[in-house]
């Protein structure tokens, strides 16, 4: 550590560092809109996720006065399976209050950078060991807040950490720009894939004609799903075999999914799988799986599609995924994911499941969904159109997956002090 660097608790060079509460009544007394909650499950690491957001009203939120989140906030879970995650909230979701798995960490701005604060929460060697603390306990696994308040960083002068951290920060700035890029381009996709095969808007001037799903265009016909694909279940990886050191074999379940459909990756804590599998379960670039169980009984992830980004990794699905298969040639996996991506498939696809723990559906009952087929070449020029939007998509993650492994070497040594923000102002020009 160089000789400028200070080591100090959390508890002196903070303002405030608590948790908070569930209102009486749990989840039946949330809203639909009004004052944010943030749960452990709106806290990743290095971003805030909306997915289960919940909402308070005033009332609720004034019982929450001691937890009101203030703008550059740092957020810490400590409690449970994500317990030592942490992000910042952006201000749009504030004001707000945490309930009693999250802490607020209110840096004392004089001596400490909010962001350095989460850059040095977030490097190895402290995440590793605020994983060990939590998992002191005798039941789960949880921070006190002794604990935090004990926890040890070392920091520079304010200067140079406000240098770090906005290093640090504009890599991250990128990599939500193009994730924002990609769901505008997701948006898009969905917008034409609704307009052709949902408004049937391009055939409104020409003749319609009933049919069990209302009124298609004359020529069209109701078809179910089976007739057009196959979808093949994942293998069954067994053993103790998951690490996250690198190699190729990058396994995805159900986990890996998010709410509104696609892949969600966090690069470097991935599951990867070094034990021996038939080579026929390995995803190539744009092959498409959809989710055939849900992660929870309340989760929404069942019939959830998703696209393979690229070949970087051997992708392996397990059996908790299906692989779509033997797709009819006038038909793309850009189609049908947008197929399946939409309401009314989502609806059918939760109506399916079976389960009292975990819900599950199988193959079978998407092959029963019934939709609306064009006539030839209706589809193909389609086709071209969502294949150059999910295109933009991948070079978007390729960028995202380089920025993430630049940001995750500089991290440690930035702020361990190894590496000084003057020494690598050429390489962050190169990737940004």
């Amino acid at each position: 550590m160089p000789q400028n660097w200070k080591t100090y608790k959390l508890g002196k060079i903070t303002t405030k560092i608590g948790s908070g509460a569930t209102p009486r009544g749990g989840k039946e007394a949330y809203k639909d809109s009004g004052i944010s909650l943030i749960r452990s499950q709106n806290v990743l690491d290095f971003r805030f996720s909306i997915d289960g957001l919940a909402f308070i009203d005033d009332t609720q939120a004034k019982a929450l006065n001691n937890v009101t989140i203030e703008s550059r906030d740092i957020l810490l879970n400590i409690t449970g399976d994500s317990v030592a995650r942490v992000c910042q909230v952006p201000d749009i979701w504030i004001p707000a209050r945490v309930n009693q798995h999250v802490a607020i960490l209110r840096a004392n701005k004089d001596v400490l950078s909010p962001e350095f604060l989460l850059y040095s929460l977030l490097s190895k060697k402290n995440k590793d060991t605020l994983l060990t603390l939590a998992s002191a306990g005798a039941t789960r696994n949880a921070l006190t807040k002794t604990m935090v308040e004990d926890f040890e960083i070392s920091i520079p002068e304010i200067q140079e950490q406000r240098d770090i951290a906005s290093i640090l920060s504009a890599i991250d700035d990128k990599i939500e720009l193009n994730l924002q890029m990609n769901k505008t381009l997701e948006e898009m996709a969905m917008a034409l894939y609704k307009h052709w095969f949902v408004d049937f808007g391009s055939f409104q001037s020409g003749e319609f004609v009933k049919s069990e799903l209302g009124m298609i265009p004359k020529g069209w016909e109701v078809r179910q799903l089976g007739d057009i694909l196959k979808v093949k279940h994942g293998y069954a990886f067994k053993g103790e075999y998951f690490t996250t050191d690198k190699n190729k074999n990058l396994l995805l379940t159900p986990g890996n999914f998010e709410m509104q459909g696609g892949i969600k990756f966090n690069w470097g804590k991935q599951k990867y799988y070094l034990g021996e599998f038939p080579n026929d379960y390995i995803l190539k670039r744009g092959s498409l799986i959809i989710a055939l169980t849900d992660l929870t009984q309340s989760c929404d992830i069942l019939g959830a599609p998703a696209i393979i980004p690229d070949e970087d990794n051997f992708y392996l699905h397990n059996q908790r995924l299906g692989l779509v298969i033997d797709l009819a040639p006038k038909f793309s996996n850009e189609f049908i994911y947008c197929l399946a991506n939409t309401v009314p498939f989502r609806a059918y696809m939760k109506n399916t499941k079976t389960g009292s723990t975990v819900s599950h559906t199988s193959p079978s009952r998407i092959y029963e969904y019934k939709v609306a087929l064009p006539i030839e070449g209706i589809s193909e020029i389609l086709n071209a159109q969502l294949a150059e939007l999910n295109n933009m998509k991948f070079l978007n993650l390729s960028e995202n997956k380089l920025l993430t492994q630049t940001r995750d070497t500089l991290l440690p040594k930035l702020i361990s002090g190894e590496v000084r923000v003057k020494d690598i102002e050429q390489t962050i020009a190169q990737v940004l």
